[in-house]
């Protein structure tokens, strides 16, 4: 029988204390930002970070003409690769300064450069501004990963909804030539706009529900979301074919509504020849490491995280 790891009951707890009597209708999408966003900030506010690494704000040109805004991470020491690193937040919610603890542990313990992509959110800016604000990062990063990094390496990495895209944008950049990317490192990543079920014995641990899930893939879609006029581009889960992308790290936890098109995604890379490792945490629950980062379970998946990057 599932259940949540023991360690990770208190922040469950703390998750359902913290919750409104009566969640927000099914495309709410106002609501759940000030949600996401609360809680984002309000983690980042109590996290410790490494205040040796360098961070320099800069915005570069989207080609609409956008201003992109960027945000570079540096460690003391040469770095091995730089990452541009995708947040989450359902696609309508998140930002630069909910992640900079995460980017700058990131960053101090993999020994890498990190760049976050404040990228344009739903249902303001849908499809596809998402994800070229990321390729745009991307090929930023590849112009310039040469003055910063020993052999220029490059790789995407992201969670939740950060993790779709970064997996939609390792697609863009394979079908542009744009690369060559090193890796990509999709953490419990949102790669399906037609995940509308949950397993009933995973719904009644979910923290992204399937009305959040919903909501989040309507709010970035528009009038395409529920029909087959969906390209690869905007769900990563919908391509034809996965061959010659970058190898994939991909890590969800059990209790996720993503497990399964997780496990799923990572399997069809594996059958069109591209490395993977995948890690499926029994017992974790979507955004588990965020709110109990001190528990074991999240510590060994940080620690697998870091050993990947390290070896880019």
């Amino acid at each position: 029988m599932l259940s949540i790891d023991k360690e990770l009951i208190e922040a469950a707890s703390e998750i359902a204390a913290a919750a409104p009597p009566t969640p927000p209708a099914e495309g709410d999408w106002k609501t759940r930002r000030a949600n996401i966003d609360a809680l984002y900030n309000g983690l980042a506010a109590v996290a410790t970070s490494d205040d040796s690494i360098e961070m320099v704000d800069f915005t570069v040109p989207s080609p609409d003409g956008h201003a992109i805004p960027l945000r570079l991470y540096k460690p003391e020491n040469a770095p091995n690769a730089l990452v541009v690193y995708v947040h989450g937040g359902g696609l309508i919610a998140g930002g630069l300064d909910g992640y900079d603890h995460v980017c700058r542990r990131y960053a101090s313990e993999a020994g890498v450069a990190m760049i976050a992509v404040d990228y344009r959110l739903a249902p303001e800016s849908p499809f596809p501004a998402a994800v070229e604000d990321c390729v745009t990062a991307v090929r930023w990063a590849l112009e310039h990963a040469a003055e910063r990094v020993p052999g220029g390496r490059v790789a995407l990495m992201g969670d939740s909804a950060g993790g779709g895209l970064a997996a939609a944008t390792a697609l863009v950049c394979r079908d542009r030539r744009i690369g060559p990317l090193a890796a990509q490192i999709l953490v419990y990543p949102m790669l399906d706009d037609r995940t509308a079920v949950a397993d009933p014995a995973v719904e009644p641990f979910l923290a992204w529900s399937v009305a959040d899930n919903i909501t989040g893939w309507q709010a970035y879609l528009g009038d395409k979301y529920g029909t087959d006029q969906v390209p690869a581009s905007a769900s990563a889960a919908r391509a034809d074919s996965l061959h010659d992308l970058p190898a994939a790290y991909l890590e969800v936890g059990q209790l996720d509504l993503f497990c399964a098109e997780t496990v799923a995604y990572a399997t069809r890379l594996m059958e069109h020849g591209v490395p993977v490792h995948l890690s499926v945490r029994p017992g974790a629950f979507h955004g588990s490491d965020q709110l109990a980062p001190n528990s074991r379970i999240t510590q060994s998946a940080f620690a697998d995280r870091v050993a990947f990057l390290r070896g880019l």
